[in-house]
Parts: structure tokens; sequence; C-alpha cells
């Protein structure tokens, strides 16, 4: 039986991240995968769609340019040939990469098969030619990812009634499609669709508002900018039932008003959230508990309660993002063989993209959070239409949004950015909320000029009281406030004898104007 210090059950982007800091501790590792190297992090999931996403965008602005009633006649076979040109990019880099580490170091192993546990410690390997063998390892990594969720009573064929797992599939764009759920993934796909100009597109949303776990102005552009690009919002209806029909989809719909509604599409898609993938593990063998999300990892730091054995990424159901995935996997192998004390992850400052229209950028909490958990807070926000950079690209339908504490120190706690460089902007504050500095640091950096990150600044320099725009001026561009037990207060207000502060901590009295 061959003996190993590390087993990791999955290829994808937490599984592979997992293998290789474990090669950097000089541990002899094999790694398990049952289908295809790199997972979701390539194949029907992030690299493929954001492929997609960034081809639909370009189309769009062309669009934009020529008009929206235009149709540029890309097929969608043409769509696939550059997806599949990506995904064969990565997958030769992970696979040529993964070979070379063998041949240098012969610290790591890749098998082909399904995994499933023994014991805690010896691990069986089916593989695909029918054979199997048994190993052993002093330690396993659980990466085994997610799958979308569907519903029993909807027929999912991946062919006219899809996951995300089949609607890169299509042989051509459809004249028409509706979209089960109003989360992130579902609005990214009708975007990237919309943005085809190619198909219609109808979105079922059973609360009143798409994105609920966004703030209301996050939600609202992009709603806005979907209607405009042709989608069909349907909000707060309930889905009746879906079915096949005439080679196409019939679903019913009831409204808020209790009125009913039949509609037929040539295609739908279900995005109602992802399931963690764990039933062919044979985790009962191993002792690993198991929680109503998935694997059981009571501190929310990767470990089970088997010491040995770890779970990351979306198996524990925790959060489904391929960075958070490869964090929690690098964290677990260094938890496992560190000679030190190792920091839980800290998952405040974690920043997020949603590939949408227009572009959503998220770090920390956002408002409705806040008012959530009775946080006092004081909040910024400055319209892209005030930013030089986004006036000269013709690009002013945004906004950045920034969350201080309600003190001296004023810790940045969140941040939303909408718009063009969005997922570029975030990063500098996410690294102040790590740091667990105050708006002071960004106020006193020279940005580049003319760039988006300037809005940021104007952001910090309106909760110092000394921004180059007045939010009691441009009102409907710029806000500055305090919250307090779900109460607004502005920050700084404009009176007939000049502007007075109501708000200038005294901490910042002793920097001047810049």
């Amino acid at each position: 039986m061959e003996k190993y210090d590390l087993c990791v059950i999955g290829g994808g982007p937490a599984g592979y991240a997992a293998a290789m800091r474990a090669m950097d501790f000089g541990k002899k590792v094999i790694l398990i995968e049952k289908a295809k190297l790199g997972g979701y992090g390539i194949y029907d999931g992030a690299l493929a769609s954001k492929t997609m996403w960034e081809l639909s965008n370009k189309i769009r602005t062309v669009r934009e340019t020529i008009g929206q009633d235009k149709r540029i006649d890309m097929t969608f076979e043409e769509v696939k040939t550059i997806i599949e040109e990506a995904l064969f990019e990565r997958k030769f880099q992970l696979s040529c990469h993964l070979r070379i580490i063998h041949a240098e170091t012969n610290l790591i192993t890749y098998e082909r098969g399904l995994a499933n546990f023994l014991t805690s410690k010896e691990i069986n390997i089916e593989k695909p030619n029918g054979e199997s063998n048994v190993i052993f390892a002093e330690n396993t990594i659980i990466a085994t990812g997610s799958r979308p969720r569907i519903i029993p009573s909807i027929s999912v064929d991946e062919k006219t009634i899809m996951t995300s797992d089949g609607i890169l599939h299509l042989d051509e764009f459809p004249k028409s499609m509706v979209i089960l759920g109003a989360g992130v993934i579902g609005c990214e796909f009708a975007a990237m669709f919309s943005n085809f100009g190619q198909t219609k597109v109808y979105l079922i949303d059973k609360a009143d508002r798409i994105l609920p776990f966004e703030d209301g102005d996050v939600a609202d552009m992009v709603a806005t900018n979907l209607e405009e690009n042709g989608v069909v919002i349907h909000r707060g209806s309930q889905l009746i039932r879906m079915d096949h029909k005439d080679g196409g989809v019939e679903y019913e719909l009831e409204n808020k008003d209790g009125t009913r509604e039949v509609i037929q599409v040539e295609k739908a898609m279900l995005s109602i959230g992802r399931v963690p993938n764990y039933e062919d593990l044979n985790l009962g063998n191993a002792g690993v508990s198991m929680s109503k999300r998935g694997v059981h990892i009571g501190d929310v730091d990767t470990q089970t309660n088997i010491p040995h054995i770890y779970a990351v990424g979306d198996v524990s159901g925790n959060m489904a993002l391929v960075n958070i995935g490869e964090r929690e996997a690098r964290h677990a192998v260094v938890k496992m063989f560190a000679d030190f004390p190792v920091k839980p992850i800290r998952y405040s400052n974690i920043s997020t993209i949603m590939f949408l229209n227009p572009e959503v950028a998220a770090v920390g909490i956002n408002v409705q959070q806040a008012v959530e958990q009775n946080i006092p807070i004081r909040v910024s926000k400055v319209d892209y239409s005030t930013i030089a950079r986004a006036i000269a690209m013709r690009k002013t339908n945004g906004f950045f949004k920034i969350i201080v504490s309600d003190d001296e120190e004023m810790k940045v706690l969140g941040m939303r950015a909408v718009g063009e460089h969005a997922s570029s902007a975030i990063q500098g504050v996410a690294l102040l909320m790590y740091m667990g500095k105050g708006i002071d640091e960004l106020a006193h950096m020279i940005h580049p000029h003319p760039s988006i990150v300037e809005g940021i600044q104007e952001c910090v320099r309106m909760l110092l009281g000394k921004s180059v725009y007045k939010s009691s001026v441009f009102k409907d561009k710029l806000k500055c406030y305090r919250l307090v037990n779900g109460e607004k207060m502005p920050l700084n207000i404009m009176e007939e004898n000049g502007m007075t502060h109501v708000e200038n901590v005294s901490k910042y009295h002793e920097y001047k104007e810049d």
C-alpha cells in the first residue's frame, strides 16, 4: 500500500492549490480527480462563463455604438470555439505544470478516479478502467466542490431545461430563454445572453428585487440595465410549473396580485444555488461529521471533527467561490504542516466580483447588513458621472460606496463598486480592511489621473469633510451620511451662510486641505 503525507480529493481550484502548497513543505502528495483536472474552475464554471461574459460585453459595446437594435451575426458555435480555446489554454498550463513538478520532484502523484474512504486514513481509488487500488494518507483534504441545485418536479435534461452545467453546450443562440433564480449566477447569464442581442431573456425572481442580499441601489442599477438590455424580470413571482412542451419550455407563474400567466420559450435555465459533492466519499467510514450545508467544519477554519481530515471550498457549504476555496486549501495545508501557530482565516475582507451590467465588486458588509446587525456606520457614495475617467470613457453608469465605522478611527467596514473597472478598484480598500486601517490612508495617496479610483478618494474626502464636490450641492450624485438605528443624518449640509460640517472628527483636524 502506497503511503502519502497528504491525499487531496478533488482536482479543482482548491484541490490543485492544496497539492502545490503541500509541495512547498516537501510533502508527498496524491491528487485524485474523478473527471477533469481543473474542475469547475475551468469547465462549466468560472473560466468558461467569464470568457463568455467578456465576449458578450465586447458585443454589447459594439451594439451600443452602432445601435442596440442592430444584430451582430455571431453564432453560438463561434462563441463556444473561443471559450474552448480559453479552456484548453488553462488546462494545458495546469497539466504541463503538474507533469513537470512530478518529474522534477517526485512529490506529487496525480490519479484519475473516484476516491472513497475505507477508514480515516485508508482511501480507495476506483479508476475509469474498472481497476482500483488503496492508498494510505496521514492527512486528507476534501475538495470535491459542488454542483447545481435542481428541483425534483422539473425535468432537467441539460438540453432544453438546463443548469449552468449545460448552458454552454447549446448548438445555437435560443430565440427566447427563461432563467429561474435572480441571484448572482442567474443575473450573470441574463446579462450575457442579452448582451449578444439574439435571445429574449426572462428572469424569474420570487423576491421583490433581484440580488436580495445586496443593497437596493446596487440591485436597482443592475435591474435597470438588464431591462434596458431587453430582459423581462418577473418580480415577486412564484413558479407554479415548468414543463417540456413542443420541443421548448412552458412555464406558469403566479404574480403578487394573484394573477397567473403562462409563457412559452425555447430554453430554460435553473439557477437556484449549488449543493456540495460528498455522497460518493463514504465519509461515515472515516467518522467525518456532516452539517445541513455540507461537510462540517465547526470552527469555519477548514478542519473537520477528525483532526487529520480537512474540507475546503464548496464541499463545506460555506462560500462557493474559487478564491475562497484556494485560500482555504492553502490554509489547511499550513495548519497541517507548519511548525508555527497559524491564525484563522479572516472572511471579513473577501473581495468578490459579479459579472453583470454593470460589473459589481464587493468587500465587507453593505448598508443592509449594517442595519440588520445594528452597526452604526458612516457612508459616502460617489456617482460615476462625477469621475473624469468615466466621463472620458462615456461609461458614467455606476457608483462607489464606502462604509466606515461611526467613530474617530473611521475604519473601513465595506465597499461596493458598480461600473467600469469595479473589480480593479476594490482591492486597495480590501487591503485597508485587512490591515485594520482608517480612511486617512486613502485620502492622502496621490491617485493616477484620470482614473476610476479617483472616485474612491472622493468618497473618503467626503467623509473627512474636504471633498472637491460637495454632497449638499450634487444631491443626486453624491451622498454622505451617518446611519444609526436605521436613521440617516447628513454629514455635511449647505446653509445660507456657507458650508457647515455636521461632523468633522477631531482626529482629522490636523490635516490640511489637499
